[in-house]
């Protein structure tokens, strides 16, 4: 093998390891990113901290 294919294949090599990372990293990403989604979707939907606690009657 002569040093422009040593070369090369040593290129490709670290291309697809960058390439594994930064996808390993969006994927991460993505999934934090669906938590923070379901725990926004579940603080809208709690209830509020006063309703019912408090009753107004006029007589």
């Amino acid at each position: 093998m002569n040093m422009v294919q040593l070369k090369q294949a040593i290129s490709i090599s670290l291309t697809k390891q960058v390439q594994s990372t930064a996808q390993a990293l969006a994927s991460t990403m993505l999934e934090d990113f669906a938590k923070t989604q379901q725990t926004i979707q579940q603080a809208a939907q709690a209830p509020h901290p006063s309703l019912g606690k408090v009753l107004d009657v006029r007589v």
